[in-house]
């Protein structure tokens, strides 16, 4: 006898994203007071994908762009230890660079990071 599967459920919607990534860009904004001086630097993988969309975002709020880029914190896992040797994955640092600006880390991670 076939041991039933538990059924797939849909943590958030579409619509419960896009109202989430709207809660998220004015909590940024409130605190930096705007968005001038911010940098979003998405952990790869999807971290980038979702720091992308929060850009979009706070661009749509404010009518400013917020650079986007990419930090691979690969070498920063407290897991490493346990796994094969990778390869690090590519840092893009947005033009105009890091320093003096407020960096926003975006990831993915709902419940529990290794990071």
């Amino acid at each position: 006898m076939a041991v039933p599967r538990p059924e797939a459920r849909t943590v958030l919607d579409a619509g419960e994203i896009r109202r989430a990534l709207t809660r998220i860009a004015h909590e940024v904004l409130e605190h930096n007071k705007g968005p001038q001086d911010l940098v979003l630097l998405g952990i790869p993988t999807r971290g980038v994908a979702l720091s992308q969309r929060l850009a979009q975002r706070l661009a749509e709020i404010e009518g400013a762009d917020v650079p986007c880029g990419s930090l691979d914190v690969t070498m920063y896992r407290d897991d490493l230890s346990r796994h094969p040797v990778r390869n690090l994955g590519v840092i893009e640092v947005p033009d105009g660079g890091i320093d003096d600006r407020v960096v926003v880390l975006v990831d993915d991670v709902l419940f529990s990071g290794r990071t």
